[in-house]
C-alpha cells in the first residue's frame, strides 16, 4: 500500500546523500518533495501541514547544522515525525480488572469487521485468552452465518441466539452475551455490530445503545484502508456520534495510496491498535508505528520478522536438525522438505523479503518471485521413495525419470534440484566437521589424529647444528602463543585457538543430549 510514498521518499533522500551541508533551499525543497509525496498518498491536508511544518523547525535546528551527516540526520527527523503521526507508541489492549472484557467493533458495512472479528478472536485465544464472538449484526443477510463460520475456523464459541436477516434485538443480544460469558468462563468478549452503507441516525443510535448496555472496556472504530479521505471524515462522525477508544486498519494488503493510515490518527487523537494484511484469519497483528514507519521509508521490519519466524519456529524439530549435524549425519532430502515447509510458514517470500532493510529498491526483482517455485520442488522431493529422500546418491537416470513424471516436471528441473542439493549437502557436512575451526564438533578429533601423527614418525637429528636451528625456531614464538611477527593481542590466548571473544560456540556437547 505504501510503495508509491515510500519509493518518492527514498528519491528525495538519495538526493540529499551528496550534500555535506544543508542550505536554506535545500530544506525547502525537500520539504516541497516531501510534501507532494504525501499529497499524492491521499494524506488530509491538515496532517500534511502540521508534519511539513515541524520537518522544516527541526531541521533548521542545532540537531542538523551541526551533525557530521545533515542528510542522515534529516531522515532521521523524517522517520521521528513520521513515527509521531502514526501513535508514536504502540497501544495495547486494556483488559477489565473483573473479566470479562468486552470489546466493541464499529464501523461503515464492507469495512470488513464480521471477518476482523474472527481474526482478533484468534489472535486473542493464541495470546491465552478465551474470547467469545457475538454476533449483534442482525440486519446484513447472512452476517450471523458468516461469523459462526469464522468462529468455527478461529476455534472460538460463537454466541448467535437470533437467526438475523432482520429479525432478533441486536441490543438484547450484546446484553445477554455478557451474563453467558461469565457462565462459560470466557475472559474476552467480542461484539460484531452492524454496519451501514452511510452514516445515519439509525446506525449511530443501535451502536449507542449497545455501548450503553454493554459498556464496553473497548470500543474498535474498524476501518478500510483504501478508501482514502473518506476515512477520516467517517472516523470523526463516528468518533462524535459515538466514541471509540481505538481504530483497526483492514485491507493494508491493498494497492490503495494509504493515506487514511497517516490520517486517522492525528484528526482523531485516537490510536491505529490493530491492522488487517490479508485475507487469511491470520494475516492480522498489533500495529507497531515504529515499524510502519520503518517500512514506509525502506528502513525494514526486522522485529516482525523476528517475531514471525518465532510463531513458526519449531523447537523440537531444530533441536533435532542440530544433534543431526553435529553428530555428523548427513543432511538428506527429508531434512531439506522440513527447512522449506518452516519457511513457507512464515508466509509469502515477498513479505518476508520485503521487511528487509533497503528491499525496496529491489522491488522488482522480488515481484518476480513466485511462491509456488517452493511448492514444485516439494512435489518433487514427495515424489520420490523413502530411501531416495535419505539417499539421493540412488537417483539414476530411470529415477529421475520417473521422479518427474509423477510430479509434473522436466528431467531437467529434477536434476537442477539434486545438483543444487548436493552442493548444500557439502556445505552442511563442512559446518558439521567444523571445517577446521576450533570449538566445532569433529574438529577436535581431527586435531588430536594430526597432532598424533606429526609426532609419530618424528626423529630428533644426529647434526647437532640442524638441532640448534630447531631450537632457535622454537623460540620465535611469543609467551601469548603467536608467531613472532604478529602484533599484541592477537595471539588468541592458546595455540591454535581464535581471539578471545572470536571463538566458535562448542556444539560438541549437543551430541549425545536426549529429549
Amino acid at each position: 500500500m505504501f510503495e508509491t510514498l515510500s519509493d518518492r521518499l527514498t528519491t528525495v533522500f538519495s538526493s540529499l546523500r551528496s550534500k555535506g551541508k544543508l542550505s536554506e533551499a535545500d530544506i525547502n525543497a525537500t520539504a516541497r518533495e516531501i510534501r507532494v509525496a504525501l499529497l499524492e498518498a491521499d494524506v488530509a491536508l491538515p496532517v500534511v501541514k502540521d508534519f511539513i511544518a515541524q520537518i522544516k523547525e527541526r531541521a533548521r535546528g542545532s540537531e542538523v547544522s551541526q551533525a557530521l551527516n545533515p542528510a542522515q540526520q534529516v531522515v532521521k527527523i523524517v522517520n521521528e515525525e513520521l513515527v509521531n503521526i502514526l501513535g508514536g507508541e504502540t497501544r495495547r489492549v486494556r483488559f477489565a480488572k473483573t473479566p470479562p472484557t468486552v470489546i466493541m467493533l464499529a464501523g461503515l458495512q464492507g469495512s470488513g469487521k464480521t471477518t476482523l472479528a474472527g481474526k482478533l478472536a484468534r489472535w486473542l485465544k493464541s495470546e491465552g485468552h478465551a474470547p467469545l464472538l457475538v454476533a449483534a449484526d442482525l440486519q446484513r443477510p447472512n452476517a450471523v452465518q458468516q461469523l459462526q463460520v469464522l468462529g468455527e475456523r478461529a476455534g472460538t464459541a460463537v454466541y448467535a441466539p437470533e437467526p438475523g436477516n432482520g429479525v432478533g434485538d441486536p441490543v438484547e443480544v450484546s446484553r445477554r452475551s455478557i451474563e453467558h460469558a461469565r457462565h462459560a468462563q470466557h475472559d474476552v468478549v467480542i461484539i460484531d455490530t452492524a454496519g451501514r452503507l452511510g452514516i445515519d441516525e439509525d446506525m449511530m443510535r443501535q451502536a449507542a445503545d449497545i455501548r450503553d448496555a454493554v459498556r464496553p472496556d473497548e470500543i474498535l472504530f474498524v476501518v478500510d484502508a483504501m478508501i482514502g479521505q473518506d476515512a477520516v471524515v467517517t472516523a470523526q462522525a463516528f468518533l462524535d456520534g459515538v466514541g471509540f477508544d481505538g481504530v483497526v486498519l483492514t485491507k493494508l494488503d491493498g494497492d490503495a495510496r494509504g493515506g487514511a493510515a497517516l490520517s486517522v490518527r492525528h484528526i482523531t487523537g485516537r490510536p491505529i491498535m490493530f491492522a488487517s494484511t490479508g485475507e487469511k484469519l491470520e494475516d492480522f497483528d498489533v500495529f507497531h508505528p515504529d515499524r510502519m514507519a520503518g517500512r514506509i521509508l525502506d528502513m525494514g521490519d526486522i522485529l516482525t520478522l523476528i517475531e514471525q519466524a518465532e510463531k513458526a519456529f519449531d523447537a523440537e524439530q531444530a533441536e533435532k536438525m542440530t544433534s543431526k549435524f553435529a553428530s555428523g549425519e548427513d543432511f538428506s532430502l527429508e531434512d531439506f522438505l522440513e527447512q522449506m515447509q518452516m519457511i513457507r510458514k512464515l508466509g509469502p517470500i515477498k513479505n518476508l523479503l520485503g521487511m528487509m532493510p533497503g528491499m525496496g529498491q529491489m522491488r522488482q526483482q522480488i515481484d518476480q518471485i513466485d511462491d509456488r517455485d517452493l511448492d514444485r520442488i516439494g512435489g518433487i522431493i514427495n515424489s520420490m521413495t523413502p530411501e531416495e529422500r535419505q539417499n539421493p546418491k540412488i537417483i539414476n537416470g530411470s529415477r529421475r525419470a520417473r521422479i518427474a513424471r509423477g510430479s509434473g516436471v522436466s528431467v531437467t528441473e529434477v536434476n537442477n534440484l539434486v545438483t543444487r542439493f548436493f552442493d548444500a549437502q557439502k556445505m552442511m557436512r563442512q559446518v558439521a566437521g567444523g571445517m577446521g575451526i576450533p570449538g566445532m564438533p569433529g574438529t577436535r578429533r581431527k586435531q588430536a589424529k594430526a597432532a598424533a601423527k606429526k609426532g609419530k614418525g618424528k626423529q630428533r637429528s644426529g647434526d647437532p647444528r640442524k638441532r640448534a636451528q630447531e631450537a632457535a625456531g622454537k623460540k620465535t614464538q611469543r609467551a601469548d602463543g603467536a608467531p613472532q611477527g604478529l602484533p599484541p593481542g592477537l595471539g588468541g590466548g592458546l595455540p591454535g585457538q581464535l581471539p578471545p571473544g572470536f571463538q566458535m560456540p562448542d556444539l560438541s556437547k549437543l551430541q549425545g543430549k536426549k529429549k
